[in-house]
């Protein structure tokens, strides 16, 4: 899958967590199944745009901020990157 499938996924186990939630949960709130959530959340699957809108709405975020928290991870993840690569010299 793409970085980008897996990122979404991991931005929304983060929110997940962040709200305290099971995928149980996430899943009823989602009008989701949990084995589909837990597939989001490991990059297995694409989500739609409906389904990352539903999944937005119920962790109480807009799917702009859904989105750009995605991008901030990698971001995040390209400078711990570079900081590995600074102390491995």
């Amino acid at each position: 899958m793409s970085a980008l499938v897996e990122r979404f996924g991991v931005t929304v186990r983060q929110l997940r967590v962040q709200n305290g939630w099971s995928q149980v949960q996430l899943a009823e709130r989602s009008e989701l199944d949990r084995s589909y959530v837990g597939e989001i959340e490991r990059g297995r699957v694409i989500a739609s745009i409906v389904t990352a809108e539903k999944l937005a709405f119920a962790l109480q975020i807009d799917v702009a901020a859904l989105l750009s928290r995605c991008q901030l991870l990698d971001q995040q993840r390209a400078g711990q990157l570079i900081s590995l690569a600074a102390i491995a010299r």
